[in-house]
């Protein structure tokens, strides 16, 4: 038999004079100001994020999020609290689409909606930490902001208006607040006004409490005799009091303190998250110039010039730029970002003309992720782009695939004539990069550089002397062998003519240029590119190299080394010709740089209330929960760090690149074991202490060995205990890689990999079991300088 409950008061129901409320109007004021506050602080949070974005639409979507949640909460308050969630959630992914929507249509994306959420889906965090600044709002660097936004709000809400608990529901808007200002980190300025903002919408939210939904709402003294009632609200008012003196003296005791541990420059998380990479053809694209020769009739591209070609000409399409050169090989040492449609406008050189081109391009036959663009691009579309500012190189980090069509528009400049011949060159620290000579040049390089800045003391004219000097005195030849090392440019320059010197591609021709000029104090880099083209097939032909010179107030100004076809070259004169020798052999790049890891997305919490508001023990007992899953949630971020960095190191790049992560690898464990090896010893050095090292810790009292370690254990026979033994097998390796670039093989990468997984398990077997934790958690390795 069911019987009816008896009727609840009405919750909304007028107090009288001593309930507090007076009415409709008081009422309104008691429960507008918490959601409000709510509200505000999370806008705040996207206006914050916003500021190193390139329009306000993520501030608009993450202040739309902010509205949608806490009103979704405040609408739902006379439902269960297990109702709340799913109906939020549902909200939340309207929102999401339509603000996926809203971002692909702004950033011109092709594709429908589900292929632009599957993709934001997927790379959100990655290409929000490595997008280039000012970021683009686009649906993969928009949906992060727009859900945390939307689920802050969400349990901000419940926790302060179903629970009542507003200051600790405070805490989901400050913890965003302090994401995002983590996030811009040094990218952008102070953020004094949101923050006074941020502080004084809170204080107004905790002046005028939210009003719980149910009885619990009722003034709890109302039934009590006035003396009483007196007495008890004088207790109250005494305890809030003495609660906020705790707080300001808090605040005024170790708000200094926690002040002086902030450093003045933000950290950038960008910096722990890897950039995207390229392979070493796209490093050094240089040396694909004979290869590009020897096949002419080969089509790279489809050009079609749409704005521009009338002004000053066909532009020149370049590739990419290489300012570094260590004496074997030079590369292009750029950092990309990924970017959006837009690209960051730099400040033209002071009276250079410029004029606006617009192409659209077709990829044909050239490969690798190197966008071929008129320099200098501002935007492009058809395709998702990194970006390297400082020599205005673009990939496209999936790679070039025949069919890609994308259009570019670009700021040509064209400097002026009447300003380079009296212009002075920079120099510095800020032109360092350009102006460096790797040690070992020749000296008949030295020689010709010093007579040529001699006879030429203006920049503009050691510049001009040294392309004369080229173009006068050798040929160009599509069969010359590949290579730009010291030994290949002494050839090129010095070598009889009988046996194949002074002969060469644009790629020597460009080198020598740059080296000479370098050598003559003058800052210089390559460029490869292709010849100027206003509409059709680029051919294989038309790829070249050449240099350029950096002069102050004109900026970049390129020169033509090459020689006229209708002239013999002169011989070189007696000074400046060394004995014969035979060609070198072609260069083979070295390995580039290891690459960091990628850190994972950390899920976010769900918080929910009951009806009537969570008591002190489930409060208690909920912060002490979610403490502990913060501490396993941070250790387990810095595990999947940890074992990203490993496979990163072991499992990506070239031969040459593992190996060295592979010995990475190993020099970590041995800090880690704390027997840290100095820079300024040898890899055989740092075998002989590892060697040790796990000979003194096997000799502990610890744990046995892992049973099978590859390539480390020989049956029950220790590492420390073989002759030699595999460090000296990695360290052989290793010094392969440094005194032969470009020799190890993918067989050699993977022996280096076994060989340094297994030493790292041994000696990580022989710590104690609180040590093993610890080793696999420990953030060392992520923050060490390489």
């Amino acid at each position: 038999m069911v019987t009816a409950a008896p009727p609840r008061p009405a919750v909304d129901a007028p107090d009288g004079p001593d309930g507090g409320s007076g009415g409709v109007p008081a009422r309104v004021l008691r429960a507008v100001p918490v959601p409000l506050a709510l509200i505000v602080m999370i806008a705040l949070a996207g206006v914050v994020l916003g500021r190193v974005y390139a329009d306000p639409l993520l501030t608009r979507l993450t202040a739309g999020a902010a509205v949608g949640s806490v009103l979704v909460s405040v609408a739902a308050r006379r439902l269960p609290s297990w109702l709340v969630a799913p109906l939020s959630v549902a909200a939340l992914a309207g929102w999401t689409l339509l603000s996926l929507r809203l971002a692909a249509s702004h950033a011109a994306l092709p594709g429908g909606l589900g292929e632009v959420a599957v993709d934001a889906a997927r790379n959100a965090i990655p290409r929000l930490l490595t997008a280039m600044i000012p970021v683009e709002p686009a649906p993969d660097t928009v949906l992060v902001p727009v859900v945390a936004a939307w689920l802050t709000g969400l349990a901000a809400a419940e926790v302060a208006l179903r629970a009542g608990r507003v200051l600790l529901g405070y805490l989901p808007p400050v913890l965003l607040y302090g994401g995002a200002l983590y996030v811009v980190g040094p990218n952008a300025g102070p953020a004094l006004a949101p923050t006074v903002v941020f502080a004084a919408v809170a204080a107004v939210g905790l002046a005028v409490p939210a009003r719980r939904a149910g009885p619990a709402a009722a003034d709890p003294v109302a039934g009590l005799a006035p003396a009483v009632r007196a007495a008890v609200r004088l207790r109250l008012l005494a305890a809030s009091a003495a609660g906020v003196a705790v707080v300001v003296a808090l605040a005024a005791l170790l708000a200094p303190v926690v002040a002086g541990q902030v450093d003045a420059r933000p950290v950038d998380p960008r910096r722990y998250v890897e950039p995207p990479q390229v392979e070493s053809l796209d490093e050094n694209p240089l040396i694909r110039i004979s290869g590009w020769a020897l096949n002419p009739d080969q089509k790279l591209l489809d050009v079609r010039t749409e704005a521009g070609a009338a002004d000053g000409g066909p532009p020149r399409i370049r590739l990419a730029v290489l300012s570094d050169y260590d004496g074997v090989t030079w590369r292009v040492g750029a950092t990309y970002r990924n970017a959006g449609r837009i690209l960051p406008a730099g400040e033209p050189a002071p009276g250079a003309a410029t004029d606006p081109v617009r192409q659209e391009i077709t990829v044909a036959d050239l490969t690798g992720k190197l966008l071929p663009a008129v320099p200098t691009p501002r935007e492009v579309t058809g395709a998702r782009v990194a970006y390297d500012p400082a020599s205005g190189t673009l990939i496209r980090p999936e790679g070039l695939a025949p069919g890609l069509r994308y259009t570019v528009a670009s700021v040509r400049e064209r400097p002026d004539a009447n300003l380079i011949g009296t212009a002075n060159v920079p120099a510095g620290d800020a032109v360092a990069r350009v102006l460096r000579v790797a040690d070992g040049a020749p000296e008949q390089l030295r020689r010709l550089a010093t007579q040529l800045a001699e006879e030429n003391g203006a920049p503009y004219a050691r510049a001009t002397a040294i392309a004369d000097f080229l173009a006068e005195h050798y040929r160009v030849t599509a069969d010359a062998p590949s290579g730009h090392a010291y030994p290949n440019l002494a050839f090129f320059l010095f070598g009889p003519r009988n046996g194949g010197g002074q002969r060469g591609t644009s790629e020597q021709f460009a080198a020598s240029f740059a080296v000479l000029g370098r050598l003559a104090g003058l800052p210089t880099r390559v460029v490869v590119g292709f010849e100027p083209k206003a509409d059709g097939p680029v051919r294989a032909a038309d790829a070249y190299a050449w240099p350029e010179v950096l002069f102050e107030g004109v900026g970049w100004v390129p020169f033509d080394p090459m020689p006229r076809p209708d002239e013999q070259p002169r011989p070189v004169e007696e000074d400046f010709r060394p004995k014969p020798e035979d060609p070198p052999p072609s260069e083979v790049p070295a390995p580039t740089v290891e690459p960091t890891a990628t850190p994972p997305a950390a899920a976010g919490p769900d918080r929910r209330g009951g009806p009537g508001g969570p008591g002190t023990p489930v409060l208690v007992g909920g912060g002490v929960g979610g403490l502990v899953l913060l501490v396993g949630a941070l250790l387990l971020v810095l595990a999947a760090l940890r074992r990203n960095l490993t496979r990163a190191r072991l499992a990506q790049g070239d031969p040459g690149r593992r190996i060295a992560g592979a010995w990475r690898e190993l020099t970590d464990a041995l800090r880690l074991a704390g027997h840290p090896v100095g820079a300024d010893l040898s890899a055989a050095e740092v075998a002989e202490r590892a060697r040790r090292a796990l000979a003194e810790a096997q000799a502990a009292p610890a744990p046995a060995p892992p049973p099978h370690v590859p390539g480390l254990v020989r049956g029950a026979e220790p590492v420390a205990d073989l002759p030699g033994g595999p460090v000296d097998e990695l360290a052989g390796l290793l010094n392969q890689v440094a005194f032969a670039p470009g020799t190890a093989t993918t067989g050699q990468a993977e022996r280096a990999a076994a060989l340094a997984t297994g030493y790292v398990a041994a000696l990580r077997a022989a710590r104690p079991g609180w040590r093993r934790l610890l080793w696999t958690v420990h953030p060392g390795p992520l923050r060490w300088r390489r």
